[in-house]
């Protein structure tokens, strides 16, 4: 049984937040759901998920990713139920809702279970092999949301010119800068394009726009001061994160997260 946990900051726009597989799945309720898009195959033995009430069998090679504080449970039927997972977090989030054409969970079938169990594998490897390339640990996140997309989203990220040439360089800008007062004009302005243009490559490439992607780095950053620092003050988050007032802290994280931020330090 392999199971990993994220212990670095989020800086890329896809990342694991728990990874496993070959793992003997105890019985779990969530009556509040799991605050991360969550993923579980199954590798050997049958489970059975209930989903706001509704039981479906998963069968060998078979999947369902839950999308945030969607109501399960699940339990294994013929003796020992083997699984794989995986949660997901970073800087664009929340764009994994777009990415699944907004479907509140998402089945995946054998065919698409055997790519998955490969990119799982791909990436335990590299975490059982530190130092880890966080890079391509992102890459991989990226192509296994590939299989829930409506319709093929094909984009292979490192292949894109238009990707590492204006959009990276405007990431890493706010990887480094997201506390300060950024405009996407000024972003934009950084690799000489207009911001128009600017958040159409975004949208192309991560699914949302420049600014909608700024906050969703920002959001992840208070999130875990919240949890690592449970003493800071919310006003204080909302500073050292780059909001202009509290007021607009909390609206965004609410909008973003589906609860407020001394909900969210509670829930965690």
């Amino acid at each position: 049984m392999s199971i990993f946990f994220r212990s670095t900051p989020v800086r890329q726009p896809f990342a694991f937040d728990s990874i496993g597989n070959q793992w003997i799945q105890d019985p779990m309720c969530r009556p509040k759901g799991y605050p991360l898009f969550h993923y579980l195959q199954t590798e050997t033995g049958k489970g059975q998920i209930k989903i706001q009430g509704k039981s479906y069998i998963l069968n060998p090679g078979e999947g369902v990713l839950l999308s945030p504080f969607l109501e399960h449970s699940y339990e294994g039927l013929e003796g020992i139920w083997q699984t794989c997972f995986a949660t997901f977090t970073g800087t664009a989030e929340d764009s994994i809702t777009k990415m699944v054409g907004g479907r509140p969970f998402v089945f995946t079938d054998t065919s698409q279970g055997e790519r998955i169990v490969h990119i799982i594998q791909s990436a335990i490897l590299q975490y059982q092999n530190p130092p880890t390339d966080e890079k391509a640990l992102s890459v991989c996140c990226y192509n296994l949301l590939l299989e829930f997309v409506e319709g093929g989203y094909t984009h292979d990220l490192e292949k894109e010119e238009l990707y590492k040439r204006y959009v990276e360089p405007v990431m890493k800008e706010i990887e480094n800068h997201y506390s300060l007062e950024l405009t996407v004009e000024e972003l934009s302005n950084l690799v000489y394009i207009t911001p128009q243009y600017l958040s159409r490559l975004f949208e192309r490439f991560l699914g949302c726009s420049t600014y909608e992607y700024l906050t969703s780095f920002r959001i992840n950053k208070a999130k875990g001061l919240l949890i690592t620092d449970p003493h800071l003050k919310i006003q204080d988050i909302a500073r050292l994160t780059g909001f202009s007032s509290v007021s607009h802290f909390i609206t965004m994280f609410k909008r973003t997260a589906g609860v407020t931020p001394l909900q969210f330090r509670k829930l965690n």
